[in-house]
């Protein structure tokens, strides 16, 4: 069990899902840090991932590379993590200086643009997508 909670700053996932890139969009697009735990359930116990870890993050920094812009080199590191003989992974997004982030070929709409609120994801408004600009 980890000693955090999930919140506006952390994300956990059971593992690793379609809407992923949304989750890292909205910290980015966030004005702090944001870190998402994956093989984490809701509660903060640690369930495991069984995949091939290095694939798992090849997999990931490929995705955050290719689904998102503008470019994020650098403002992601990948962390490979143990409790209790299970693997997790610690995914922490730093804050981005070229927003809004968005989904890659969406153009920055509402649609393709998401802010963190409290424990979630929501799309962001045409006039804040306008004003983060």
């Amino acid at each position: 069990m980890l000693n955090v909670l999930e919140k506006s700053r952390v994300e956990f996932k059971i593992k690793l899902v379609d809407d992923f890139e949304e989750t890292v969009i909205g910290f980015l697009n966030s004005k702090d840090r944001g870190i998402i735990y994956l093989g984490v359930n809701d509660k903060g116990k640690v369930v495991g991932l069984n995949n091939n870890l290095d694939l798992l993050q090849r997999k990931i920094k490929d995705r955050i590379i290719a689904n998102i812009e503008p470019s994020v080199l650098g403002l992601f590191d990948l962390e490979v993590l143990e409790d209790n003989d299970k693997k997790y992974l610690k995914i922490t997004i730093a804050r981005g200086l070229e927003k809004p982030y968005h989904l890659k070929g969406m153009g920055m709409t509402p649609d393709s643009c998401f802010i963190r609120i409290g424990s979630s994801n929501e799309r962001m408004e045409e006039h804040l997508i306008n004003k983060m600009f």
